[in-house]
């Protein structure tokens, strides 16, 4: 049991590395320039998309994750000047809208390019087997490397929001954007940067975990939500606090979903324990969120003005 225990709670911090890559980019994008991007999710898919389509043609995964991370950068530039940048002055409910919209018109363009059956990605063979942890746990590697790559990530992306200048002018721009612009920052450059940054992040979890499952149209959307409720849990605008929120919500939804039927075995026969553990698995992270914001309504780590 706990053998069983530790493999899922590291699935779920894999899980949660996931969560926090999208996430991370999606709260830079609302804290610094006030934006609702129902379609981040999409740039997540997309980014599986690009991993599987350059290690086709490449033959390596390597070279194909260095190509998908520019392409999805270029991506979110693109969308950035083209669709978001006449978003920035409206109100939210036009930005709900607008990138609903977005989100249709992504997933057909996915099916018209790649088409709506499910592409794979092959585990690269230096990273397949598993790790002997300690006793008798063994862990896929490649898993491990998702963790790896994930932390590397969150530390280099808090190095460069509060130690450099483009850190300084992102937490600037985040307190008073009108101010930034007023001293000769283009600001305008500024949000395309940062909006460049966010897709690349969900770009890359997408092509991280094209391995380990199928990439198919839509397959960002369940993202999304949980990205949400990454972001309302550890406070709008705050990358430590979506790191942190990142992990809680990964490590509490996948050992919910296992131990929560076996828990409720010891109360009920195991007919009604199964299936009520199946339906009050998807509910925790919810359970979760709640429970943060009774206690805490802006999150963990409340951001005033800034990002930090």
């Amino acid at each position: 049991m706990l053998n069983l225990f530790l493999l899922q709670a590291l699935n779920g911090v894999q899980f949660g590395i996931m969560l926090f890559l999208v996430a991370a980019g999606l709260t830079l994008i609302f804290g610094i320039m006030d934006l609702i991007n129902l379609s981040h999710g999409v740039l997540y898919m997309v980014g599986a998309y690009f991993a599987a389509t350059f290690v086709a043609l490449t033959g390596s995964f390597v070279l194909g994750l260095l190509l998908a991370l520019p392409a999805a950068l270029l991506l979110g530039i693109v969308l950035e000047l083209l669709v978001f940048r006449r978003l920035y002055e409206r109100d939210h409910l036009d930005q709900v809208l607008a990138t609903f919209g977005l989100i249709l018109i992504l997933n057909e363009s996915v099916k018209v390019i790649w088409g709506a059956a499910p592409l794979s990605v092959p585990v690269p063979e230096a990273l397949t087997g598993s790790v002997q942890l300690f006793g008798n746990v063994r862990y896929p590697l490649y898993r491990l490397v998702i963790i790896a790559a994930g932390l590397a990530t969150a530390a280099g992306l808090y190095v460069l929001v509060n130690f450099t200048r483009v850190g300084m002018l992102l937490r600037a721009g985040a307190s008073n954007a009108p101010m930034v612009s007023a001293l000769g920052v283009d600001i305008r450059r500024l949000f395309t940067v940062v909006f460049g940054l966010g897709a690349m992040l969900a770009g890359l979890a997408g092509a991280l975990v094209a391995p380990i499952l199928s990439v198919e149209p839509g397959m960002g959307d369940s993202v999304l939500i949980l990205t949400f409720v990454v972001i309302v849990i550890g406070g709008v605008g705050s990358v430590r606090g979506a790191f942190i929120a990142a992990i809680l919500v990964g490590v509490v939804d996948t050992v919910g979903r296992t131990f929560g039927p076996i828990l409720l075995r010891t109360m009920l026969d195991p007919s009604a324990a199964s299936q009520t553990g199946r339906a009050l698995a998807p509910m925790l992270i919810y359970i979760l969120m709640a429970a943060v914001l009774l206690f805490r309504p802006m999150g963990l780590f409340p951001v005033r003005g800034a990002v930090r």
